[in-house]
C-alpha cells in the first residue's frame, strides 16, 4: 500500500522497519522538528528521521502537523493510509480523513488500558500481569479510537520499563503489517473500545524517580524496574543524591529481622549486601551510582561509603 508513516522516537522505527520490509510503498515519514541536546544544544534528528534517511525515505518535519500548507502536502502525495507510532502530538480532523482509509495507530498497551504518553512503563510499575500493542482506526481524541487487532505478551518477572519498551516495538511492527494484510484483504473489523477498564499513563517526569521508602517495597521495586533507564530512580544519604539502577526482593533473607527497630529509609549492610528498609517490606539495592561517580555493583559502592538513611535531604 501507499503509506505515508508518522513517528518520532526510538519505539516508531520498529514500525517503520517493518513496513518498509513488508514492501510497502513509503511515500514519506513524517517526524516532530530536531530539538537541542547536549552541552552544546546541537540539533539532533529523531530516531525516526535518522532512520528514514537511513533507508532513503523523504522526511517532513513541520511544526504544527495541522498546518495548512502541511496538509496541502500530504493530500498532494495521496497515501491510501497514514500510519501512526508515537509521533507526540494529536492530530486533527481534517489530517484524519485525508487517506481514503484514514490514519490507523499503533499503541503500546492493551487499549482502553494506559491511554496516554507512557503506557510501557506504567504497565511494569503496576505490575501488570499483560502488556501488548493494539493497531487503532485513530479519531480525534487521545487515543479513543476503535481497536483493530492486539497482539499481546507476559512480562517478565524482572521486565524493566527499556526490555518492554524493545519488545513492544517489535511486536507492534508484526501487528500493523498484519493489520494492513486484513485491510488490504477486505477482512479488518473494527470494535469500538469499552468505557469500563480505561486508565490514562500520564507522561513520566524526573521527580517522579524520587524513591519513598514509606511505599511498600514490592512497590518501589516495580517503580525502579519501571523507570529504568528513564527518567530513573534515585534517593540521598550523606546529603547527596544516589540512582538506584537495580533493586529486589530478597527471598532469601528473614526481613522481620532486617527490619527489626528500624524506621522505612534506614540503610542495612549484611553479609556485604545493601538493603533499604520500606514502609513494609525491605529491598535489596545492588546497582547504584553515587553523585559524580559510575554506576557500580552495590558490594563495590560499600567499600567506600557507609550509608545510615535514606531519603530527601
Amino acid at each position: 500500500m501507499k503509506i505515508v508513516f508518522m513517528g518520532t522516537p526510538d519505539f516508531a522505527v520498529g514500525t517503520l522497519d517493518a513496513l518498509y520490509e513488508a514492501g510497502h510503498e513509503i511515500l514519506a515519514a513524517v517526524s516532530q522538528p530536531d530539538k537541542p541536546k547536549g552541552r552544546h544544544a546541537e540539533l539532533q534528528p529523531t530516531p525516526v528521521k535518522k532512520r528514514a534517511a537511513e533507508l532513503g525515505i523523504p522526511v517532513l518535519q513541520p511544526e504544527k502537523a495541522n498546518d495548512p500548507a502541511f496538509l496541502e502536502e500530504l493530500r498532494k502525495l495521496a497515501p491510501e493510509v497514514i500510519i501512526v507510532t508515537a509521533y507526540g502530538k494529536l492530530l486533527k480532523k481534517e489530517l484524519l480523513e485525508i487517506p481514503p482509509h484514514g490514519c490507523i495507530n499503533v499503541h503500546a498497551s492493551l487499549l482502553p488500558r494506559w491511554r496516554g504518553a507512557a503506557p510501557i512503563q506504567w504497565a511494569v510499575i503496576e505490575g501488570d500481569p499483560e502488556a501488548g500493542v493494539c493497531t487503532m482506526q485513530m479519531d480525534e481524541g487521545l487515543d479513543t479510537g476503535d481497536i483493530l487487532m492486539c497482539a499481546r505478551i507476559i512480562p517478565a518477572e524482572n521486565e524493566t520499563g527499556g526490555s518492554l519498551f524493545d519488545k513492544l516495538s517489535v511486536l507492534g511492527g508484526e501487528l500493523i503489517v498484519k493489520t494492513l494484510a486484513a485491510l488490504e484483504a477486505g477482512t479488518l473489523t473494527r470494535t469500538p473500545q469499552a468505557e469500563s477498564g480505561m486508565t490514562y499513563a500520564k507522561m513520566l517526569t524526573k521527580d517522579m524517580g524520587e524513591i519513598d521508602w514509606t511505599e511498600d517495597a514490592v512497590k518501589i521495586e516495580r517503580l525502579i524496574r519501571g523507570l529504568y533507564p528513564w527518567p530513573g530512580t534515585y534517593t540521598h544519604t550523606g546529603g547527596k543524591l544516589l540512582k538506584i539502577h537495580r533493586a529486589l526482593l530478597p527471598a532469601d533473607m528473614d526481613t522481620d529481622a532486617l527490619r527489626a527497630g528500624k524506621v522505612p529509609g534506614s540503610a542495612v549492610v549484611k553479609d556485604g549486601r545493601l538493603f533499604a528498609v520500606c514502609g513494609s517490606g525491605i529491598l535489596e539495592l545492588t546497582e547504584v551510582q553515587p553523585e559524580g561517580k559510575k554506576r557500580m555493583a552495590a558490594s563495590d559502592y560499600l567499600r567506600g561509603y557507609h550509608p545510615e538513611q535514606f531519603g530527601k535531604i
